[in-house]
């Protein structure tokens, strides 16, 4: 087939609100010859990164509480799973449709406070819930229990989440503290640690900065806060506040690097004060 002919073919693809559009869309690109080398030199492992990169952008427009970026991300995410599905379906494992039912019919299940007979329930007790479903649901399938309470947790995630989830786990089996301010306390001895390991091997200060990210992570929990939102809303104000400092020195004709560190903490504290 012809470059002039191949365009013709695909010419009828307009932008729609149907899902059916999209699948359409990814099987054109997905297809030999006439379709888009790059999106055909591609694979599972490949897709991957783009997949977890796609999955921050939505937390970033959500963070920014931007919504008509997080539509535009939203559609970028969507476009990874039907990109799955299609490369799924061209092995003959599954079709999106196998995915959509996979999921709705998980949904169903895992909600009978909902969907079945069981009574309306508190958050925590809906937590319970899914949790003793999905253990029924991986016995049902043969599936291997895996030793350890902290099993289960993907070691690709963030660091500041996996901590979070090996927490969340370890308290279920009565690991844990009742009090925030033992976590607090626990924060105090890891500065302290660090402090003392100051005086030797960098190194070895290093390693206790770990714990007391870990220590951190806790106390997040403890709040009920996710440290990895928490900690990108630390960094948005850092920028912020960076950003004002060098917009005061530029109004003085001065860059950062041509100013004292006294000067930008004053402009620190400046910017904080405006807040």
């Amino acid at each position: 087939m012809t470059a002039a002919k191949a365009s013709k073919k695909h010419s009828g693809f307009t932008p729609a609100r149907d899902i059916g559009r999209l699948i359409d869309i990814m099987a054109a690109l997905r297809t030999p010859k006439t379709g888009c080398p790059w999106d055909l030199e591609q694979n599972f492992t490949t897709i991957a990164p783009y997949t977890i990169e796609e999955a921050y952008e939505v937390a970033d427009a959500i963070a920014r509480d931007d919504l008509a970026d997080l539509k535009e991300e939203l559609g970028d995410l969507l476009l990874q799973v039907v990109f799955h599905a299609r490369m799924a379906q061209e092995q003959g494992a599954f079709a999106f449709g196998d995915v959509v039912e996979a999921i709705t019919a998980k949904l169903i299940r895992r909600h009978p406070h909902v969907f079945g007979e069981e009574g309306s329930q508190t958050p925590h007790a809906v937590e319970g819930i899914w949790e003793r479903i999905k253990a029924q649901e991986k016995a049902a399938r043969g599936k291997p229990q895996q030793a350890g309470a902290l099993s289960g947790v993907p070691a690709a995630l963030p660091a500041l989440t996996r901590a979070l989830k090996l927490q969340d786990k370890a308290s279920k089996v009565g690991f844990d503290w009742n009090d925030p301010r033992a976590v607090l306390h626990k924060i105090r001895e890891e500065a302290d640690e660090i402090e003392a390991a100051l005086d030797g091997e960098v190194t070895s200060a290093a390693g206790e900065v770990g714990d007391l990210l870990f220590a951190a992570v806790n106390l997040a929990r403890h709040l009920r806060a996710d440290p990895e939102a928490l900690l990108r809303q630390t960094n948005r104000k850092f920028e912020r506040r960076f950003a004002a400092i060098e917009q005061a020195l530029a109004a003085k004709g001065k860059a950062p690097q041509d100013a004292t560190l006294a000067e930008m903490d004053a402009l620190w504290d400046a910017a904080k004060a405006a807040e």
